[in-house]
């Protein structure tokens, strides 16, 4: 039986971080890096961003004027956007990279399970197996 692995959809990430900043790392379950994100978006807005700025563009008026005065605040969250959707990308691209170590591994040939390599059975069904370079186990003892 193949192990089933869960991966994380980059497209998903990236529109989750582009809603809300963190948001697109917490679905990858990086919590540090959302909050870290979370707080470098509140820094550069309280540092960067007039509050009447951001006002006006909630209100609809999106003149370029606006769009310029909330411009450090976007970058934070197209960077954050860029970031979880390379993130999950990475993850994504570096799983198939473990399954030849998977693969190299035995399976019991009665349950079908990972055997371990130390052990004479199966310690799921526990019956005895023919381990890889060694003789056939009996039960003699």
């Amino acid at each position: 039986m193949p192990k089933s692995i869960s991966q994380k959809r980059p497209w998903l990430a990236a529109l989750l971080a582009a809603l809300a900043t963190g948001l697109g790392h917490l679905y990858l379950r990086r919590l540090r890096r959302a909050l870290g994100w979370i707080v470098v978006s509140f820094a550069v807005s309280a540092a960067f961003v007039d509050p009447a700025a951001i006002d006006e563009l909630l209100a609809g008026n999106g003149t370029p004027g606006t769009l310029l005065a909330v411009a450090p605040m976007l970058l934070v969250v197209g960077l954050s956007t860029v970031d979880a959707y390379l993130l999950a990308s990475t993850q994504r691209t570096s799983t198939p990279a473990s399954t030849p170590s998977e693969t190299a591994t035995t399976d019991c040939p009665h349950c079908g399970n990972e055997l371990d390599p130390d052990l004479e059975f199966c310690h799921w069904c526990t019956r005895a197996v023919e381990n890889a370079g060694r003789e056939p186990t009996t039960d003699d003892s």
